[in-house]
């Protein structure tokens, strides 16, 4: 193992083998776990109204909540002086205060846990050399995107303190979202290559459709952020027509000049683009899960893609069910909790199906073989 790049290492073990990478492993599906976590707490942070609770973005002294009545009420001053505070919170107890803000503590605290979580294991598996070459590197590079979130999530709530803003801009919203999902899905991808399993190569276009499948999990994810962002679930409340038509007319669809903004500002046009891509995304999942069981009956695919490739479109079909329960009952706090969780379901089947699609395919094309 001195002379071997951890890649080779990997691809030449046998399931099993090797303990220190299964230890890897087993810490990312952990720290996989906590983003899950993150997220969904993210998502509670935002619909109880929570995330511009803390006015200050302090990385390190901000893990100690107020200790004081004195510190606490040096807290709900600075709240008092938001624009969310004076339009729509007036008057609100110190008590109410707490609860609002102790959501938002947890959800940074989470954050900051996961840091640690993260980074402590890693310094540990690179000075033992148990993590080293490319894949050091490319979890160096996670642990950075990590950081990364926390200036974006600090931007996202700064942007919601300026004069007349009562909740945090939309694209900003969509961006820390989809931060947190590429952290995520570059977590999957990294324990699905540090667990391979003996596949056979399946056509290119089955590699093809199942990462068009995880690009369209991402769109889908920012566009149901910007739905969240301007509350767009609120209004048309019925399924599957908008306001009595499947297409609403132009007029209602885009208002606004330039023509693009009506895509991150405009109410009914980000959800109906937000139907629509998920009605686009079961499509293709269902294609595809088609398509690959009848090249897996053809010898081109494995049985194992086929099988993942029918889950992931159930739990885009189920995805698709609970939207639309949210949509008709007005967003309550559980169903939009258990959307969002769902989303990220998606997210993760599609990320690990192609992985493994794609590792067949190098593991494959490494023995001389062709894709097929």
């Amino acid at each position: 193992m001195t002379t071997t790049s951890i890649d080779d290492a990997i691809a030449a073990a046998p399931p099993g083998a090797m303990p220190g990478l299964r230890a890897v492993r087993n810490w990312l599906i952990f720290v996989s776990c906590l983003i899950f976590v993150m997220v969904v707490v993210g998502g509670a942070t935002r619909l109880t109204g929570s995330g511009l609770s803390i006015t200050e973005w302090k990385p390190i002294t901000g893990a100690i909540p107020p200790l004081s009545h004195g510190a606490w009420m040096a807290e709900f001053d600075l709240y008092r002086g938001t624009p969310q505070y004076k339009l729509l919170n007036a008057g609100m107890s110190l008590g109410e205060f707490q609860f609002i803000y102790l959501w938002e503590w947890g959800h940074r605290q989470l954050g900051r846990f996961i840091g640690l979580a993260y980074m402590a294991p890693l310094v540990w598996f690179a000075v033992r050399g148990v993590v080293r070459g490319r894949l050091l590197l490319m979890l160096a590079v996670i642990g950075l995107l990590g950081g990364l979130q926390g200036a974006i999530g600090w931007i996202m709530v700064h942007s919601g303190l300026q004069p007349g803003m009562t909740a945090v801009a939309p694209v900003k919203l969509m961006l820390h979202l989809l931060a947190a999902c590429i952290l995520l899905a570059c977590v999957v991808a990294v324990i699905v290559r540090l667990s391979p399993r003996a596949e056979a190569a399946s056509a290119g276009r089955a590699r093809w459709t199942a990462g068009v499948l995880v690009a369209g999990s991402f769109i889908q994810i920012g566009l149901g952020a910007l739905v969240a962002g301007l509350h767009a679930g609120l209004t048309y409340n019925t399924w599957p027509l908008m306001d009595g038509r499947f297409i609403p007319d132009a007029a209602t669809l885009a208002p606004l000049d330039p023509w693009w903004m009506n895509a991150l500002a405009t109410i009914p046009t980000v959800q109906f683009n937000h139907r629509m891509g998920a009605y686009i995304l079961l499509a293709l999942a269902i294609f595809h899960a088609i398509d690959v069981r009848r090249l897996a009956a053809a010898g081109r695919a494995s049985a194992g893609a086929a099988h993942r490739a029918m889950a992931l479109a159930g739990v885009v079909a189920f995805q698709g069910v609970i939207g639309v329960a949210t949509l008709l009952l007005a967003v309550p706090i559980w169903a939009g909790l258990l959307h969002q969780a769902c989303a990220l379901v998606v997210l993760v089947t599609a990320v690990i199906h192609f992985r493994r699609l794609a590792w067949a395919g190098e593991s494959r094309l490494g023995a001389g073989g062709g894709a097929g």
